[in-house]
């Protein structure tokens, strides 16, 4: 009838085709020109509801290049959309330019998201131009091309060819889960190397190994209970016999000189600190009672005390007396020097047939001696 108005809607699912792309996007435009923004939302779904066969074909084209279709036409549909909302009849037809658009954001998707791994975008630009012109000159050549060649080529440096060969295989990298073959479990990334944590640390610690021997001996046995051992503050001082204060300071001590010696070009000298805090030297005197001889030893034996130890015990020996006798009360450590030291004047005993008695040991040499089969009495 006359004066009725007419609405031109997409044809019927079995009428669709390539050639009503067009139509419908005319009719769209004629639909949507008189209507406000928030009533264009519905032609605007009809007229991507049916381009989306459209938006299949194109994405299926390019299925098998290491993406799912299902992504493939995901993008699809959103350059779809794109070219629907972009879309003016003025500017030509409708199916080109969805066509361009929706390839485009294809193309854009394997550009930008299929990497395997991140490559600069002109480096990706760049493997695109080498693999033409690999193809191009292994047709001309009939062999593969050398990078002097593409160099030639492509008029790029031959660093950059290099560099496009080598990233082309972060496209799509191995997994390191891939097992290596054969009837082996063994996976790709257990024949891959890893750097050492500690190979940085090594120059330290064979510093700190030359450091530790310059230390006297009970400064180093506390490092290594503490350190190595992890013992406690309060363990220490009760194996040594002395207060966990005093441990605290010789810890404090130590630690504050091998940080110095290892800033400094030559370590400084070791210093022993107060009276208060540091036993005396090795102490070695001989007493004669009668036909006894009592040797009173004190402060620490270390290498240097032990030969003033084994000095007085083979004099005291040579003597023939009835009895000779270690007062060890006033030794606070005994190093495995002080200990190399007690055997001998033993051993120079049972030779001469002199008895000899250790007596009054400090509990932390007493556990030393022991250790080494020396028999302390109490």
């Amino acid at each position: 009838m006359f004066g009725q108005t007419t609405t031109t809607t997409p044809p019927p699912p079995t009428e669709r085709g390539l050639e009503d792309l067009d139509a419908a996007a005319l009719a769209y435009a004629a639909r949507i020109a008189g209507l406000p923004p928030e009533r264009r939302q519905e032609a605007r779904d009809d007229l991507v509801r049916f381009a989306l066969p459209f938006a299949g074909r194109l994405a299926r084209r390019y299925r098998g290049r290491g993406e799912p279709l299902e992504d493939l036409e995901q993008v699809a549909r959103l350059g779809l959309v794109n070219a629907v909302d972009r879309y003016d009849p003025e500017r030509g037809s409708f199916t080109a330019y969805a066509a361009i658009t929706i390839v485009g954001e294809i193309k854009r998707h394997f550009r930008d998201r299929t990497w395997g791994v991140h490559v600069p975008r002109r480096l990706r630009d760049l493997i695109l131009e080498v693999g033409q012109a690999t193809a191009a000159l292994t047709s001309e050549l009939s062999r593969a091309p050398t990078v002097a060649e593409l160099s030639a080529r492509l008029e790029t440096p031959e660093e950059e060819i290099l560099a496009a060969l080598e990233s082309a295989a972060g496209y799509s990298p191995a997994s390191l889960n891939a097992p290596v073959g054969g009837e082996s479990s063994a996976e790709f990334g257990d024949l891959v190397g890893e750097s050492d944590s500690a190979l940085e640390s090594v120059d330290d610690r064979v510093t700190v190994s030359g450091l530790l021997h310059r230390l006297p001996w009970r400064e180093r046995r506390i490092l290594a209970m503490r350190f190595y051992g992890n013992q406690t503050q309060a363990e220490i001082a009760a194996r040594f016999g002395i207060s966990q204060m005093h441990v605290s300071r010789l810890l404090s001590r130590a630690l504050t000189w091998l940080r110095q010696a290892m800033l400094a070009d030559a370590p400084p000298p070791w210093q022993n600190g107060t009276a208060e805090a540091e036993p005396a030297k090795t102490r070695i005197s001989v007493r004669q009672h009668g036909d006894q001889v009592v040797v009173e030893v004190g402060g620490e034996v270390d290498r240097d005390g032990a030969d003033k130890l084994r000095r007085a015990m083979l004099e005291a020996v040579t003597g023939q007396p009835r009895e000779v006798v270690v007062d060890l009360v006033g030794a606070g450590t005994v190093d495995a020097g002080g200990i190399a030291a007690l055997m001998a004047g033993r051993e120079a005993a049972a030779r001469t047939g002199v008895p000899l008695r250790l007596t009054r040991v400090q509990p932390a040499v007493r556990r030393s001696l022991a250790a080494a089969g020396l028999p302390a009495a109490d």
